[in-house]
């Protein structure tokens, strides 16, 4: 059951085409600021709750962002791994016509689960307005998040959450949770950084070594084995044994929900990066704070790719989008946790307030 308050959703609607079998559904957060801008995920299971609460995030990430978006988020309910690159063409397509009544002019869609810039090439065709998604191709003037935008923003997060604790990134030892498109970029630039990869998962599990991962070797043995625990060092284990790892960073990147409230115990970072959406409660961070582990939420930390988003949907450029990129998500976090540490409470509850404000002063 989606849950509605004084901030939204203002609109769901859910589409059904019934000669494809597509099904999927759009929430529309909030409009204050502009237009929703989110993301679409295609997974079997992914639900209206799930989308609403992702497009709750997307509302608060554009507020802290300082961009003129509102929130919103898409899902189309399918499985990529059973299909054709023509079925899934034509279910993608299929959607993007479904949603024309709301997108571009209350919705602008972009890549999440499952979606990349080939889709989002799919989707502006059948739209048949290149507005109407970011993340497209180069060719059609995008900026797709293949270039590592959401990862290099969780970089930047990470270091002013390392430096707000006195920490120094050289020798900082961290873990990521999800090897993939923002987990990959975030490790990459933390460990040019100087920084040591202890510990990597993707959907099959975990490899640890406290000695340190090779990045270049890692990388190669993902793209070369599709798994990360087929690194030729380190111990490999399940994928939930990467919240009892020792290290001083973690850094998620992968699933929602990942971090319950009965793993709190055994968790020992001093600083957690929220580079994935929803990867906990508000409740569980707090538990988090109490125990001394700065969490850095969500739609503080990965709003690099909604500023990726609003630099390809104003015509600019990649140097263009990897200085706002910097300069923002640097600007934001220090603003969040400076505030959290004035006003003696966790960090998400400073952004939301801040968000809040924002989107109040559109009123």
């Amino acid at each position: 059951m989606v849950a509605f308050d004084e901030t939204g959703p203002e609109k769901i609607l859910q589409v059904y085409d019934p000669a494809g079998g597509m099904k999927g559904f759009v929430v529309i957060d909030n409009t204050r600021l502009g237009p929703g801008k989110g993301g679409i995920r295609m997974t079997p299971s992914v639900s209206v709750e799930e989308v609403a609460r992702l497009a709750r995030a997307m509302t608060w990430k554009n507020a802290v962002a300082g961009r003129p978006c509102g929130g919103a988020e898409s899902g189309i309910i399918a499985d990529d791994r059973k299909m054709s690159k023509a079925e899934k063409r034509a279910i993608v397509q299929a959607f993007s016509r479904a949603i024309k009544p709301v997108c571009p002019s209350m919705y602008i869609a972009a890549p999440d689960m499952n979606i990349a810039e080939t889709e989002m090439r799919w989707f502006a065709e059948a739209n048949g307005d290149n507005k109407a998604c970011t993340g497209k191709p180069e060719d059609m003037g995008g900026l797709p998040h293949e270039l590592g935008s959401t990862g290099f923003g969780v970089f930047h997060a990470t270091k002013v959450g390392a430096e707000h604790l006195g920490m120094d990134l050289n020798g900082l030892t961290f873990a990521v949770e999800g090897f993939g498109n923002v987990g990959w970029f975030a490790a990459k630039h933390m460990t040019d950084a100087g920084a040591l990869l202890v510990a990597a998962s993707d959907s099959r599990g975990v490899i640890c070594d406290p000695d340190g991962l090779d990045f270049d070797k890692l990388a190669e043995t993902k793209k070369e084995k599709g798994t990360v625990t087929e690194y030729s060092h380190g111990k490999a284990g399940n994928c939930e044994d990467i919240l009892g790892v020792r290290a001083d960073v973690l850094i998620t990147a992968a699933i929602p929900d990942l971090v319950k409230d009965g793993d709190v115990d055994r968790m020992r970072f001093k600083l957690i990066t929220e580079g994935s959406n929803i990867p906990m409660s508000h409740e569980t961070e707090k538990k988090l704070y109490k125990k001394g582990i700065l969490v850095i939420p969500d739609f503080v930390a990965n709003a690099g790719g909604v500023i990726s988003s609003y630099v390809e949907y104003k015509g600019g450029g990649v140097d263009e989008m990897f200085k706002l990129v910097e300069k923002k998500i640097t600007e934001n976090t220090k603003i969040v946790l400076n505030k959290a540490k004035e006003e003696g409470h966790d960090p998400r509850t400073a952004a939301l307030k801040l968000a809040k404000e924002r989107i109040e002063s559109k009123q």
